[in-house]
């Protein structure tokens, strides 16, 4: 579950809302009024070269305290660069390489292709594509005032029945259209809240910047995957 929020790199109460959660039973229902909202806020981030950002990932397990996770997120076309904690994910678009600190070790991987990826959201522009494969229902549900800011709240319903969490949330900025934050609600009593902290577009970055350099890692163990 963790997973699903690395990268990155990702939403008045409704009056008259197009349908409330217990009724909407296939993607297909899903409120396009939701659906119009999710497409001005892809559109606008496809439109940026690059993509630099600060994140905070809360993670809250059943009867235990909150654990706080800084991280950061770096994109520039298929490539991307993700670090949170003593872990980071590089990618040059075709290569994979998950860097674990806390034991010093590698894994490299090829880059999986679309539809192929566990968690769907390793990539930082997938949080902007998942809803629109048919897993999920999903509506507007509330609007509200958060200091001089408006928010807008999207639901998402895994149709899957036996997925590990019963809900997505996502706050946008209903002004900007920016994404504030993306909550998950597992069925367990966990609860993961991913907040954009800053948002950097058409960052510039080095090219070694999303390239993994071997010197920098003095006695890590490299575990090649690729086929």
């Amino acid at each position: 579950m963790k997973k699903l929020f690395a990268a990155l790199m990702l939403s008045v109460l409704a009056a008259g809302a197009y349908a409330q959660a217990g009724s909407l039973t296939t993607a297909e229902e899903s409120d396009p009024k939701a659906k119009a909202l999710l497409e001005e806020i892809r559109k606008r981030f496809l439109s940026y070269k690059s993509l630099g950002a600060d994140f905070t990932l809360d993670i809250t397990l059943a009867d235990e305290p909150t654990e706080t996770q800084k991280g950061s997120l770096a994109q520039q076309g298929k490539k991307y660069r993700v670090e949170m904690g003593s872990q980071s994910f590089i990618s040059d678009g075709s290569t994979l390489w998950l860097i674990m600190a806390y034991n010093k070790e590698v894994q490299i991987n090829d880059m999986p292709e679309e539809g192929e990826m566990d968690g769907a959201i390793l990539s930082p522009d997938a949080m902007l594509n998942f809803y629109d494969k048919g897993d999920f229902v999903y509506y507007l549900t509330n609007e509200y005032k958060d200091g001089s800011r408006t928010v807008q709240q999207i639901e998402f319903k895994p149709m899957d029945r036996n997925a590990d969490y019963s809900k997505l949330r996502m706050n946008v900025n209903k002004a900007t259209k920016d994404v504030i934050s993306v909550e998950a609600f597992a069925k367990d009593g966990s609860r993961y809240k991913l907040s954009i902290d800053k948002l950097s577009p058409n960052k510039a970055f080095a090219a070694s910047h999303f390239t993994f350099d071997e010197a920098k890692y003095p006695g890590y163990y490299i575990e090649d995957l690729r086929e």
